[in-house]
């Protein structure tokens, strides 16, 4: 055992002071592996952390929870041409999804409604995402209140001329004055902010800081949507543990028999599943995932190519001390070890390299992009670490055997 031990120093050795006296070649041939391994670890971090933004940004909704509508989240195989002719999801139909279906934990209905412009006093900002929707709503996406309060049921089904406004929202509106009590004006009306939800931070998607909610029918007293009615949606949250097949199918037969639709006719709604946006996610994440391997990989095809003609040049020029080894009594493996050690310690530098340079970036990115950071996890700096130690491997292998094998006196007259 020691005796493996003292061989593995001594090749190590020799690696180490090879690499030393070429260091121009070592640089040029440490570029090829940094660059792959931080291509490859670049991508996957980024990807990650885009998955997990997307994550903490969905973690306060129910995956189960449906959106009943007549418009379709997604592809679907109905023509656009019979699509227009579904009729709106309406108040009624929310109420009659929420007297029949017995297994939800919650049922609202919103109004699906443009930017507005919010103004208080002197202070105007418009674009303002304003959400008309049933009380529920603080159920199913379970909105945490920083200050005051929520709508009540009886608010909600009143119309009443309330509103709750997102932090960020309230903030700019009213800098260091209590926005509760205050009135501010959306829609041309004049409505009193009841509450204002906990800061919630920056979302790839609409965050609930830059929100406000108020109930849908104060909006249906004035908002007809003309002949096709209001455009709206009813949001369904399953309770947990139910069998989410049968629910569906029960919620689409008895849709179906309220709207007086007959065996054979299409559905003339849609049950969007916010299972089905999320593994949307997941299939486009697993895309960029695949895409970047492939890009990256030629990255480290070229940096592996690099390594093994390097060590091919340098079996070559080492060809006459290599004889003189063997013929003092060195060992095959001896000289195995020898350029292999020397390909693996490159491939290593470099990857160590790469994954420092990765660091730094997500670093400075982290810093431009605010909330949203990017994360080098200990997986990715192991995969790499990994991927570096194979490269080595595998593009030092051959140039080390064809080293080994090298008959010393052969070796010997060659390099003279």
């Amino acid at each position: 055992m020691l005796l493996y031990f003292r061989l593995i120093k001594e090749s190590f050795a020799f690696a180490i002071n090879a690499l030393t006296n070429n260091k121009l070649r070592t640089f040029l041939s440490l570029l090829g592996v940094t660059i792959g391994i931080f291509s490859i670890i670049a991508v996957l971090a980024a990807v990650d952390s885009l998955d997990r933004n997307i994550q903490e940004n969905l973690s306060g909704l129910d995956k189960n929870t449906m959106y009943v509508s007549k418009y379709s989240f997604g592809p679907t195989a109905v023509p656009r041409w019979q699509r227009d002719h579904f009729p709106q999801t309406e108040y009624k139909d929310y109420e009659f999804l929420k007297r029949n279906i017995t297994d939800a934990e919650a049922v609202a209905y919103v109004i699906f409604g443009n930017n507005e412009t919010v103004r208080y006093e002197a202070e105007t900002i418009a674009g303002v995402s304003v959400t008309p929707v049933s009380n529920e709503i603080y159920e199913i996406e379970e909105i945490k209140i920083g200050q005051g309060r929520f709508y009540t049921e009886a608010e909600s089904i009143s119309g009443a001329p309330v509103v709750v406004l997102g932090y960020s929202l309230a903030e700019n509106l009213f800098k260091n004055v209590d926005p509760i009590g205050r009135q501010v004006r959306i829609y041309g009306r004049k409505l009193t902010v009841i509450g204002v939800i906990q800061k919630f931070g920056s979302s790839l998607f609409d965050s609930p800081d830059d929100k406000a909610y108020v109930p849908a029918n104060f909006v249906r007293r004035f908002r007809t949507g003309g002949p096709e009615g209001v455009p709206g949606a009813v949001i369904v949250k399953p309770k947990k543990g139910v069998d989410m097949g049968a629910f569906e199918s029960v919620l689409v037969q008895k849709f179906r028999v309220y709207r007086g639709q007959k065996a054979g006719d299409v559905d003339n709604f849609f049950v969007n599943k916010m299972s089905g946006m999320t593994d949307a996610i997941d299939s486009v994440i697993g895309t960029m995932n695949l895409m970047g391997w492939i890009i990256s990989g030629f990255s480290l095809l070229v940096g592996g190519f690099g390594i093994a003609n390097i060590m091919f040049v340098s079996v070559k020029e080492r060809t006459n001390l290599i004889g003189i080894q063997k013929s003092l009594g060195a060992k095959n493996r001896f000289i195995l070890f020898q350029f292999l050690f020397e390909a693996v310690v490159l491939a290593v530098i470099g990857g160590l390299v790469g994954l420092l340079l990765v660091w730094i970036t997500s670093m400075v990115a982290s810093t431009f992009t605010g909330d949203f950071k990017f994360v080098l996890s200990f997986g990715n700096m192991a995969l790499g670490f990994m991927l570096s130690t194979a490269i080595g491997l595998v593009s030092g292998v051959i140039p080390a055997i064809s080293a080994s094998k090298l008959d010393p006196v052969e070796a010997i007259r060659t390099g003279m």
